[in-house]
């Protein structure tokens, strides 16, 4: 198993984070007032990084190449899809389906790996009522946080919608949603999407 596939988590590893990130997320409004696209970037850690760097650093020059920073985008890009690239959307309570991104670029910049994406909805999304955008790991492996409110936004949309940064209280997520959590959800977090309750999101009211 490569470092990558930290979507992946050995047996036993435990329902808690692993690997670290912080996160920038910017919701694109087109003229049209539809969302356009999803911008997202994710600074990883630096001990996780360095085990990336090693593993795919492959002349030993240590440091990674293009060729080389092309092989970890398409390594992260198969093993992230069939978790819908770690988004979770909705739109007056539906959940929304995205494209996968058309490319994913990687970097590192002072010692730490980032990852840039951009995806956009299957469907046309209109830029109305009440939309939720984020981010979340449903094996609990990979805890991606936004440090600031100021790092999730929109660019573009009408000014008569109210964008609010949400912070689930782990405990308060708990006892809003106990008839949805089971016992499975304990002992296997991984096994489920309900990790989604505890995950920091952008909450978008039109008022229409």
């Amino acid at each position: 198993m490569t470092a990558l596939a930290f979507l992946l988590p050995a047996s036993g590893a435990g329902a808690h984070p692993h690997v670290f990130a912080e996160a920038r997320l910017d919701v694109v409004i087109s003229p049209a007032q539809s969302v356009q696209s999803l911008r997202h970037l994710w600074r990883f850690d630096e001990l996780f990084s360095s085990t990336v760097l090693v593993e795919f650093d492959k002349n030993g020059d240590r440091e990674l190449d293009n060729s080389e920073l092309e092989t970890v985008a398409e390594t992260v890009k198969e093993s992230i899809a069939e978790f819908g690239f770690f988004q979770t959307v909705t739109h007056n309570g539906r959940d929304i389906a995205m494209a996968a991104p058309e490319q994913l670029v990687v970097d590192f910049q002072d010692q730490q790996m980032i990852i840039l994406f951009e995806s956009r909805p299957v469907a046309k999304l209109p830029y109305n009522g009440k939309l939720s955008f984020g981010v979340y790991d449903p094996t609990f492996y990979t805890a991606i946080e936004y440090a600031q409110d100021s790092h999730m936004t929109v660019e573009g949309g009408s000014s008569a919608c109210v964008a609010t940064v949400v912070r689930p209280d782990p405990e308060e997520a708990i006892a809003k949603n106990q008839d949805q959590l089971t016992d499975a959800f304990y002992n296997d977090p991984s096994g489920n999407d309900m990790s989604k309750l505890f995950a920091t999101r952008l909450e978008i009211d039109c008022g229409d």
